[in-house]
């Protein structure tokens, strides 16, 4: 006997891995106004109705990704697919800067809308610009979008910090995931802690070299000039070159972390690191970002060749900045990450990998302490680090997570909270 929502022919509902993926979705992209002048893009993929059962059909997830990432840390592995299976509505929100929310899109828009580009176009902005306006444009979006005055959130590494804080202020959310965020950065890792505490004196090294080498260019800049000037004077044959040195050098400035450069030439190297024997051995030693038994190679090198980006000096600044003070806050408004996570009460899943030393049980531990969810879920995935965590061999029991907490707001939407008896 054919169950209902089987498909004809068959006598049982399929696995995820027996449907295409292009079967599950229609896809789009529509933009989003931040306050301060930025047009962000939010990539959906909207689910197609199965003959199969889909427990979260049209339930709006906003997904967003964490430091120097972009819409492919959800979509190098199978991630969005695992959660169209089940009927969930998907939105990806990529960041200022990041992916389809680039530098170019903003000047294009600038001039056909005849205003100028956002004041910190040029790699100006910094964490609290992320969750000040980023944010809560995509989430005020998904809503517009869905019709829905509540949204699922998930959010990784980065992505997941920017959860903690606006769950703890904000009643936006019906139910939140984190995946590799820590609540407490560098707890429980030595070696970033130690690089925090360089970074008051990287930047200003950084800016010393730059202007040096800004000096210099300025200098040969104008010997070239003199050069020309003289040999004019004297009526002597004068080079193209000195004749019209051109107009002075740009200045060289520390402004970004070329991270699309370097994880790029990281692809490079792996690819050619692979046919090695050595090279399994060693990655499986070398394994406190991602763990190559459980992630493709092709996946993960795909995520490192187009999933990089740059990432601005004040964002790198200000991850330091929490690190040497033991600290989450907005430091235009002062709002304190940590003392908002007593105010989150919805369903709310922690989820990371046990060998990651970013977001481990150290690091986690106090949001997990200190939220009210009725329904929270702590838990760490079985031989993953940071990377994999979105695009690896584990995903499918993430996104059982994810499905569980959803089910659970979804049945409990409607039902008034238990209040404690009086005696």
């Amino acid at each position: 006997m054919r169950l209902p929502n089987a498909r004809p022919g068959s006598s049982h509902p399929p696995s995820v891995d027996e449907v295409a993926f292009r079967e599950l979705y229609r896809k789009s992209d529509y933009e989003v106004q931040t306050p301060d002048g930025w047009t962000l893009v939010v990539t959906r993929y909207q689910p197609v109705p199965q003959g199969f059962p889909q427990p979260l059909f049209g339930e709006p997830l906003l997904l967003v990704h964490g430091f120097s990432q972009n819409r492919h840390a959800w979509t190098s592995g199978e991630f969005v697919k695992n959660l169209l299976f089940f009927g969930a509505d998907i939105h990806i929100l990529e960041l200022r800067g990041h992916g389809k929310s680039s530098l170019e899109l903003q000047r294009s828009r600038a001039e056909a809308a005849g205003v100028p580009p956002p004041k910190d176009l040029d790699y100006g902005w910094d964490i609290d610009s992320h969750f000040l306006h980023d944010v809560p444009a995509g989430i005020a979006a998904v809503k517009a979008a869905t019709g829905r005055s509540r949204l699922f959130y998930v959010g990784h590494s980065m992505g997941g910090i920017l959860g903690y804080g606006h769950a703890g202020l904000h009643d936006d959310f019906e139910g939140m995931v984190t995946i590799g965020a820590p609540a407490d950065l560098g707890r429980g890792f030595p070696l970033l802690r130690a690089l925090a505490v360089t970074g008051p004196l990287f930047g200003p090294v950084v800016d010393f070299a730059f202007g040096a080498v800004n000096a210099e260019r300025r200098v040969v800049h104008g010997l070239r000039r003199l050069a020309g000037q003289a040999f004019s004077a004297a009526r002597l044959p004068v080079t193209e070159h000195l004749a019209d040195p051109g107009p002075p050098p740009d200045e060289v400035q520390f402004t970004y972390v070329p991270m699309d450069s370097w994880l790029k030439t990281l692809e490079r190297l792996i690819a050619r690191a692979e046919v090695h024997p050595l090279y399994d051995a060693l990655a499986r030693r070398v394994n406190w970002l991602s763990n190559p038994s459980r992630a493709s190679g092709a996946d993960l090198r795909w995520l490192l060749r187009e999933g990089g980006e740059r990432e601005p000096r004040k964002v790198i600044e200000q991850f330091a900045r929490w690190i040497r003070g033991r600290e989450l806050k907005c430091y235009r408004t002062g709002y304190d990450f940590k003392q908002g996570f007593g105010n989150i009460a919805v369903p709310m899943a922690i989820i990371f990998g046990d060998m990651d030393p970013l977001a481990s049980v150290d690091s986690t531990r106090s949001v997990y302490r200190a939220a009210k969810s009725e329904y929270l879920l702590w838990r760490p995935v079985k031989g993953n680090s940071h990377i994999e965590l979105t695009m690896g061999h584990d995903i499918r029991q993430i996104c059982y997570d994810i499905k569980n907490l959803v089910e659970y707001a979804v049945t409990h939407r409607h039902k008034p909270p238990v209040l404690p008896r009086r005696s």
